[in-house]
């Protein structure tokens, strides 16, 4: 039976959505305790993480998220921490250079990929650039910070270092200011019938110092004619195009210009789902969201905001997001999402005059 703990510890890394248990209940853990002993448990996880039942890349990834689902973070720090330099295992190698380098611990399998594709030599000078930026961050705020907070900390450091000195509480403030009259649009929670929860000031103090710089660097963007020249076409191509939804990657390029990048679908798979290749994927790792429209009908207002399957997208890979919603030919809808189920309505974009 003690062989089947690497077994048993993959099953419970598998969340279990609505579970009624809570996850030190489940029958896996519970399994683990009757074998290796109650005080021994979460202990058993950190086993399997450093390959003492098993050296299987994917287990230990899932022993991983498991542990960070358990509020474990704090001892997987130390554990990553005291990694030797010269260390053959690529996994904790690529945990100990993100730590040390960029302060930031993945949290699931799609970030650990992320850090790795960070860490290639084609990467390099951004990973450079990042280190720097990151440093001149105070050790409380790079503590809070995430994956998807890298590429917002080099472009705020590229193209408005004056976020990066702003408060929490002064970044929502004047966030609050630049909304401030702004045209929101809800649609309902498909999923629970109830409103959902879209408003900045729904989200009130509990927002991040990267979801709120983010959204900042995404106003400024859209306040830029060429950006929303580039956008109003690529949704009326969608518009057109009956056989998927289209996306793409905002980013911000070495010179603080802003940019779109378009992508095709991987698949294509209806006209209200879009799914994004390994080419955009690779394309994010470094940008400042990835996106994707909802423009069906010149009016789409009870689409607006991300759905059921954005929402499991963002919790997945846990980067920032951007969905667009028309509301006339010449008005889009701005949502900002990501993991948590956290959304902001950041009000609209409208088609610039002629050139």
């Amino acid at each position: 039976w003690v062989e089947l703990t690497p077994a048993l510890v993959s099953s419970w890394a598998r969340v279990v959505p609505d579970a009624t248990l809570a996850d030190e209940e489940r029958p896996e853990a519970r399994a683990i305790a009757a074998l290796h002993g109650e005080d021994r448990v979460v202990a058993v996880v950190f086993e399997v993480l450093a390959s003492r039942w098993g050296d299987s890349a994917p287990l230990r990834t899932r022993a991983w998220e498991l542990l960070v689902r358990l509020g474990e973070r704090e001892r997987l720090a130390d554990l990553v921490a005291a990694v030797p330099a010269d260390t053959d295992d690529a996994m904790m190698s690529d945990l100990a250079t993100g730590l040390r380098d960029l302060g930031v611990l993945p949290g699931n399998r799609e970030e650990m990929l992320w850090l790795r594709r960070l860490r290639e030599p084609a990467r390099r000078a951004f990973w450079d650039e990042a280190r720097d930026a990151l440093a001149g961050f105070s050790a409380q705020r790079r503590l809070a910070m995430e994956l998807r907070d890298v590429p917002v900390a080099v472009s705020v450091m590229r193209h408005r270092p004056d976020l990066a000195d702003a408060s929490n509480e002064q970044l929502e403030q004047s966030l609050a200011e630049r909304l401030r009259g702004a045209r929101q649009v809800s649609r309902e929670d498909v999923g629970g019938g109830r409103a959902v929860e879209d408003r900045l000031r729904d989200w009130r103090g509990r927002l991040t110092w990267g979801d709120l710089a983010a959204m900042h660097l995404a106003l400024d963007a859209f306040a830029e004619p060429a950006v929303r020249r580039h956008l109003f076409d690529y949704a009326r191509r969608d518009r057109d195009d009956r056989g998927t939804e289209y996306g793409g990657v905002l980013a911000m390029d070495e010179r603080g210009r802003y940019e779109l990048l378009e992508f095709p679908p991987r698949m294509r798979r209806g006209d209200r789902r879009f799914v994004a290749t390994q080419e955009m994927l690779d394309a994010a790792y470094t940008a400042l969201f990835h996106f994707h429209l909802h423009v069906q009908e010149p009016s789409n207002a009870a689409y607006a905001g991300p759905g059921f399957g954005d929402r499991s997208y963002a919790d997945a890979v846990r980067a920032n997001c951007l969905v667009f919603t028309s509301l006339s030919a010449d008005e889009l809808n701005v949502d900002y999402y990501r993991h948590g189920r956290v959304s902001v309505d950041l009000g609209t974009v409208r088609r610039p005059e002629p050139s």
